[in-house]
């Protein structure tokens, strides 16, 4: 039997031990990866008077998210004469699951969800950004840069991270790769490892945890530009096409007024000087609104592989 590993968070205990791991069942193991923030959880109701609630799915470690994406939550508080209560969960199941219920207000979410599951989570998109003039975004297959793989075919036998089980750039797109060799995951790899975020992936390529991850170009991009040391050890050796980038949506029970006034706000962010200052720190050139057609070639990745999965099941004639 192949051993499964799903790794949660806990960065700050691994770098320090070099790893760090509990188990109960034998076949699953936990990696703690980076440590998380005491944040507060999410009263039952959404749309207080004065209390903006915002959140980010895990694309990036708790930490790294904190220190980032807060500066836009907190902007478009201000904007709309509100406090902000910013809310982490560990996976982007259960932001999702925050906007279907009203919890939250607005959250950046994965595209795979927003391909996939728009109706079901009640999601109503906001805006997307623009990075480098573009709203689009790839998958990054990433190895160890002193390691002998360069195609996805040299990585059978060896272990590999995803980031989590939603992820589009993290677990669909490598996922759908692996069906155009007629392999599955489970049996192509030795092992898997779910880390949660995608610096996380970045970081057990570098340190050997695992052979290879595919992580999400933005991410991989914005830390060889602000913090070159931390790819420094890895390399591309596959790119995916382009998908319409990670939106950030409101819930569908926000009143419509409200999500107006944060569309408002977002689209214009980059003609204030607090707000360019802002996106000009995160490499964001500006919001726009976004275009559904952007995330079709996501939606049909996740037809075939559904298609697959009935053929698999599907009785022998």
């Amino acid at each position: 039997m192949r051993l499964h590993i799903v790794v949660t968070v806990c960065l700050i205990a691994w770098l320090a031990l070099g790893s760090a791991g509990c188990s109960g069942d034998p076949d699953q193991v936990t990696v703690d990866f980076s440590k998380t923030l005491p944040l507060a959880r999410p009263k039952q109701s959404s749309g207080e008077a004065g209390t903006l609630r915002g959140a980010v799915a895990a694309m990036i470690s708790p930490r790294e998210t904190f220190i980032h994406y807060r500066q836009i939550l907190d902007y478009l508080a201000r904007k709309s004469g509100k406090d902000l209560e910013f809310v982490q969960r560990k996976t982007y199941w259960e932001i999702n699951e925050l906007l279907r219920k009203g919890e939250i207000d607005l959250a950046f979410i994965c595209s795979g969800p927003y391909a996939s599951a728009k109706v079901q989570y009640g999601f109503v998109p906001l805006a997307v950004p623009e990075v480098q003039g573009s709203t689009f975004y790839r998958s990054y297959l990433i190895v160890n840069r002193n390691s002998p793989f360069h195609r996805l075919e040299d990585l059978k036998g060896q272990t590999f991270a995803f980031t989590d089980p939603d992820s589009n750039t993290g677990k669909l797109v490598p996922t759908f790769w692996l069906t155009e060799l007629k392999e599955r995951p489970e049996t192509f790899f030795s092992q898997i490892i779910y880390t949660y975020s995608h610096d996380n992936s970045i970081l057990a390529v570098d340190r050997g945890l695992v052979a290879a991850a595919a992580v999400d170009g933005l991410v991989w991009d914005y830390y060889r530009a602000t913090n070159p040391a931390f790819t420094s050890k890895t390399r591309i050796i596959k790119r995916s096409e382009e998908y319409g980038i990670p939106p950030l949506v409101a819930s569908g029970r926000l009143p419509a007024a409200e999500r107006q006034r944060l569309e408002r706000a977002l689209l214009t962010m980059h003609q204030d000087p607090e707000g360019k200052k802002i996106l000009s720190g995160l490499l964001i050139d500006r919001f726009l609104p976004l275009q559904e057609e952007w995330y079709e070639p996501i939606r049909a990745m996740q037809r075939r592989l559904a298609q697959l999965k009935e053929q698999s099941h599907a009785p022998e004639p």
